[in-house]
């Protein structure tokens, strides 16, 4: 039995018409009715997750993990429990993640007098989502006519979230309805780009003396190095600079890609991103076909100016190879990505999530595989939600490597009933922010080590106790040898986190000392 809300029900039906299968739920009584018709529905399946913030993160790595458009929602009460969810939909807009935010609300005529839990909430994720609605509670045809169209303009986008905002008035929990509507559904149909606007693409960066192929996240191994070796060497410098996907994690890559002459971009949205300062073109299309294509084409007519790159990136690659870091971060993540090699040889597809800051420079040096970080707006907060709602619609292992901040800041995404041992977390605790360290001329404030950077003594290990993670420590390089293998090797029904404890200083060190190497 359903709710007796028309507009919950209309909204349901929809829900499923428009082929969303996961919903992430958060706890209240004005959301009930929703969260009710939900867990009814045999199409959908839903994961209650408590935090409202890291609700929005499990969502978004759900999403991620599921990778068809408009597969996954999120659902909260009324009140602030929508403005929790902002940060997640920020990142998700800039990755162009397709969430459903619903989110249940008083009556209009409540607003604003003082009455509980009530905001105005219609446009309250602002310009992070595509598409803003406010639901009527219908009382006549034209009102459905009008309930229905609202829902299905939400759900027809394909490239950020949506916010569905529904108004439901009490009582609440009347469960009478025997079965939802059959609603109307509204389809988008968009055509991809014509093998004529492919070839020109192809034909235009081949007939380019200094053409560059540049990706975005997910990865761009080694770029920031060779763009170091590269230094002031014009010949570099390319003059048609094709790029797809999201963005560059390398500050040093943006700067000098904004030294050559000009840069298409590709992407479905049609989005002007400037990145470089020297854009020409917006090509709205699948940038990975693009990219195939192009590649394609350079194996069968290799070109000068690439194959001068190639050589470039063989360096630095060999390089990382065979540089051998002391016990720090640095070695870690070595050690982690030589363990993630040998296991992709020996399972499908294991996903790797890093998170912002130290981590994820570190797996531009070494990772050569696809990488998931939520690189939309940079954020700390919410990459251990984001891995962890990657593992729950999956079977497959998912590997969150996390530096201590990152972690002890979202911490409830472990205070979850829905993890299972698929989730494995490499925590890497040097007491503070490390990045901090790198930066040049902070040293000088005394305010850097406890106020800036938030130096600490915290341990994941009480944490884990109290959410039954299996948890394990490495002090030294034996330990985080051992410990990653076992990490990596484990069999085990519950999640899996090794603590990896490093000396911030020697962090800091290890890595400058890589940098400094390049050239010998």
């Amino acid at each position: 039995m359903y709710s007796n809300k028309e507009n919950v029900n209309i909204l349901t039906a929809l829900l499923v018409k428009h082929q969303v299968r996961y919903m992430v739920v958060c706890p209240g009584s004005r959301n009930a009715p929703i969260v009710h018709n939900l867990n009814e529905c045999p199409d959908i399946t839903c994961y209650p997750v408590t935090d409202e913030r890291s609700a929005g993160f499990y969502a978004l790595g759900m999403a991620l993990q599921d990778g068809t458009p408009r597969a996954v929602g999120v659902c909260v009460t009324s009140g602030t429990a929508l403005l929790n969810l902002l940060p997640a939909v920020a990142e998700a807009y800039y990755r162009h993640v397709p969430l459903v935010v619903i989110s249940a609300d008083r009556p209009p005529q409540w607003i604003d007098q003082l009455d509980g839990q009530t905001l105005p909430q219609p446009d309250a994720l602002g310009r992070f989502v595509r598409k803003a609605v406010t639901l009527p509670e219908p009382h006549n045809d034209e009102e459905r006519w009008y309930c229905n169209r609202l829902v299905n303009e939400a759900l027809i986008e394909k490239y950020a979230p949506v916010h569905i905002n529904v108004p439901i008035t009490e009582p609440l929990f009347d469960f009478t309805v025997e079965s939802l509507p059959d609603e109307r559904q509204i389809e988008r149909v968009e055509a991809d780009m014509s093998d004529l606007t492919l070839s020109h693409i192809v034909r235009m960066f081949l007939l380019s003396k200094r053409p560059m192929l540049i990706s975005g996240q997910p990865m761009n191994p080694g770029m920031d190095e060779a763009v170091l070796l590269a230094g002031e060497d014009e010949s570099y410098v390319p003059d048609l600079v094709l790029y797809t996907g999201d963005s560059i994690v390398s500050k040093r890559l943006k700067r000098f890609l904004r030294k050559a002459k000009e840069t298409w971009v590709v992407n479905r949205t049609g989005e002007v991103t400037d990145t470089f300062s020297n854009l020409t073109r917006v090509l709205m299309g699948d940038g990975a076909v693009v990219a195939d294509l192009v590649r394609f084409h350079l194996e069968q007519q290799p070109h000068p100016f690439v194959q001068l790159w190639d050589e470039l990136l063989a360096k630095v690659h060999k390089h990382a190879a065979t540089y051998v870091p002391a016990f720090s971060q640095m070695a870690a993540v070595r050690c982690f990505e030589q363990e993630i090699s040998n296991l992709k040889s020996q399972i499908s597809s294991p996903s790797v999530h890093y998170a912002n800051s130290s981590a994820i420079r570190l797996a531009n040096i070494y990772a050569q595989h696809p990488v998931f970080c939520n690189r939309g707006v940079n954020g700390i907060e919410g990459s251990l939600s984001t891995a962890a709602g990657m593992s729950v619609v999956t079977a497959e292992a998912v590997f969150c490597v996390i530096g201590d901040l990152s972690f002890f800041y979202d911490q409830n995404a472990l205070w979850n009933q829905n993890l299972r041992g698929n989730l494995r977390i490499l925590l890497l605790n040097n007491g503070k922010g490390g990045i901090f360290n790198m930066l040049p001329g902070l040293e000088r404030s005394a305010a850097r080590d406890r106020l800036v950077a938030a130096a600490h003594h915290t341990s994941a290990e009480g944490i884990c106790q109290q959410n039954d993670v299996i948890y394990r420590k490495a002090e030294n390089a034996e330990e985080m040898q051992q410990g990653i293998s076992w990490l990596v090797q484990t069999e085990s029904a519950r999640p899996l986190l090794l603590e990896v404890f490093t000396d911030a200083t020697e962090d800091e060190r290890v890595l400058k000392a890589y940098y400094n190497s390049l050239n010998t």
